[in-house]
């Protein structure tokens, strides 16, 4: 039996992936144990974009938590004696205790963006992250390795597939296993019955958004979609920010969302990776408005991939998200081009895929 320790950080989106993972394991056998950091977030200021989000994500995030975590990990690595750790790209303490501790870990890349290198043309901004990676390990990995703390030399999982993210431009060992949907939440609550189920059904979702900037979209999208009494639509709307939308629009306030994605025609949202390739896991093309982070790459790989149009989220109004919804609704390359990266998901295997190369890890440098 081999012990695998999962380190994530709290972010929900980073977390689901290895769940499928985390039970493919245990199915097989082996001993699965998490370590993370249950502190409240710092909130990261909502307009900010560009080179002050990734500063802000690095300086006032990345960091601090790395720097909580690390005895978190070392005491589950004492615990628990791990064989293996597989850590997410942004729990950093993770790589910094397995260097120190000379075990094997894989990289759990919950997101595809880094894979494309996206300060390749930014050789200062890339100097400036080298430079906080080499503070972290000089303080508490203890290792002379100059290599990359978000990508493991031994085996980097990546939760999607070359036909959405491209060739990798990372000095890793870079596995494409598509993504790991986790299972639906049954408490969750469930937008159906639909309004008409002989319309087109139409989804929009942008996770955790700034109250005014979220609900100047979501207030577009709704009045888009009141424009066009043919379709319905289901809009997740946790913050309350839609109190009266249109008659074939309806609101909830956390829904069931691999079960609505995998009934509708069309998903807008902010590009979030797990809800883009949710949505094309079921072959379902895409309206993508990014705000931030790797939101912009992800919405650029859906485009590239014909399976999706980008609109501006802080300049799209009703009739730019309608014209986009109308061009994925009845355009079919649109969906012809998600249906692609939905069998290429289908042939990468998923949270199965996943656990067989952890399992090949383990042969190759476990003893």
């Amino acid at each position: 039996m081999t012990r695998f320790l999962f380190v994530v950080p709290p972010l929900t989106g980073h977390i689901a992936p290895l769940i499928g993972v985390a039970e493919r394991l245990r199915s097989r056998g082996e001993e699965v144990m998490w370590v993370g950091d249950g502190q409240k977030l710092r909130s990261r200021p909502p307009e900010q974009r560009g080179f002050a989000a990734l500063r802000s994500l690095w300086t006032d995030f990345l960091v601090p938590l790395a720097e909580a975590m690390v005895p978190e990990v070392e005491g589950a690595v004492a615990a628990f004696r791990p064989d293996v750790l597989v850590v997410d790209q942004q729990a950093l303490a993770g790589a910094l205790v397995a260097e120190r501790s000379g075990l094997p870990w894989a990289t759990s890349a919950s997101t595809s963006s880094e894979l494309s290198d996206p300060l390749a043309g930014m050789p200062k901004v890339a100097a400036w992250l080298d430079a906080l990676m080499a503070d972290l390990r000089r303080r508490y990995g203890g290792s002379d390795s100059l290599g990359d703390l978000r990508f493991s030399p031994y085996l980097v999982l990546a939760f999607t597939t070359p036909e959405l993210a491209g060739t990798p431009h990372v000095q890793a060992p870079v596995a494409f296993v598509g993504p790991s949907l986790p299972p639906s939440d049954p408490g969750s609550q469930a937008a159906m019955p639909l309004i008409d189920p002989a319309k087109p059904l139409v989804y929009a979702a942008l996770g955790t958004v700034n109250a005014e900037a979220g609900g100047r979209f979501l207030a577009a999208c709704a009045q888009a979609l009141g424009d066009r009494p043919g379709l319905q639509a289901v809009l997740a709307d946790p913050q309350g920010l839609i109190p009266r939308p249109p008659a074939n629009v309806r609101t909830v306030a956390y829904a069931r969302q691999q079960e609505i994605i995998a009934a509708a025609d069309a998903v807008i949202c902010h590009g979030g990776h797990n809800t883009v390739c949710e949505a094309l896991a079921f072959g379902v093309p895409l309206v993508v408005a990014p705000i931030r982070d790797d939101q912009p790459i992800v919405a650029e790989q859906v485009v590239r991939a014909g399976a999706g149009v980008r609109a501006r989220f802080d300049r799209a109004g009703a009739s730019q998200i309608g014209g986009a919804l109308d061009a994925v609704l009845n355009d079919p390359r649109y969906r012809a081009g998600a249906a692609r990266i939905r069998d290429s998901f289908r042939a990468a295997g998923g949270s199965r895929a996943a656990a067989d190369r952890l399992a090949a890890l383990v042969r190759t440098y476990v003893g």
